[in-house]
């Protein structure tokens, strides 16, 4: 780079000869402040009282930053408002089951939850082996652990083996949330099941808490008649 025709270059001027440098610019600072095209090329200015002002760079940096912090904020204020929407849902949720009167009752409310409290395409309730509840799907043993995986209880994304859980719906299902039943004495292992056009409306990171909170309310309410 040139100050006015004096040329300095990192073999006059090293990193290790920074002090040195800074006096150069000090003695010779006419240079820098009268070097409109290398104060352009810094991305500096000069301001009225013939100070140099970070202008350029400064704003930038400022800007990007506000936007930054704003975008971050805004994020995190739609998750907080759609956390919020999703729980007050779950509470109502929660009423519309328990005043469910028979079984079949129960399935057709898990359903309209579905549809009505969370804008999803349809609700699902199956479960294992005997005879199986009018309204609720029946499943061959074992097939709650192929769907959750061994042990597990709750699992969300896309799950194309639990396309059986959703009749005709099936073909346009996206994303699911499925959370793990154990209901009546001796227990029957089953499936609280929800579905989605929408790939992104549950993935694989999102936390299970809500669904396997309406899980657990299910089975107490279904625990209120007799075991099929």
């Amino acid at each position: 780079m040139e100050f006015n025709g004096a040329r300095a270059t990192s073999r006059s001027c090293d990193l290790d000869d920074v002090d040195a440098l800074r006096a150069l610019l000090w003695e010779r600072r006419d240079w820098l402040c009268g070097d409109a095209v290398l104060l352009g090329e810094l991305g500096l200015r000069l301001d009225a009282a013939n100070v140099i002002d970070f202008g350029p760079v400064a704003l930038s940096r400022v800007a990007a930053a506000h936007e930054r912090e704003s975008s971050e904020r805004r994020r995190l204020e739609d998750m907080a408002e759609a956390n919020y929407a999703a729980q007050t849902q779950t509470h109502a949720a929660v009423l519309d089951v328990l005043e469910a009167d028979s079984l079949r009752d129960l399935a057709a409310r898990v359903d309209q939850i579905a549809r009505l409290r969370f804008g999803l395409v349809v609700g699902a309730v199956a479960v294992e082996g005997g005879d199986t509840p009018e309204g609720w799907l029946a499943l061959i043993e074992g097939q709650a652990d192929a769907l959750l995986g061994s042990g597990e209880t709750a699992r969300l994304g896309r799950v194309p083996t639990a396309a059986g859980l959703f009749g005709p719906h099936a073909p346009a299902i996206q994303s699911v949330a499925l959370a793990r039943l154990s209901i009546w004495n001796p227990t029957r292992q089953g499936v609280l099941a929800f579905g989605a056009f929408d790939a992104d409306a549950f993935t694989e990171d999102m936390g299970d808490e809500l669904v396997v909170f309406l899980a657990r309310v299910l089975e107490r309410a279904a625990r209120r008649w007799p075991r099929p």
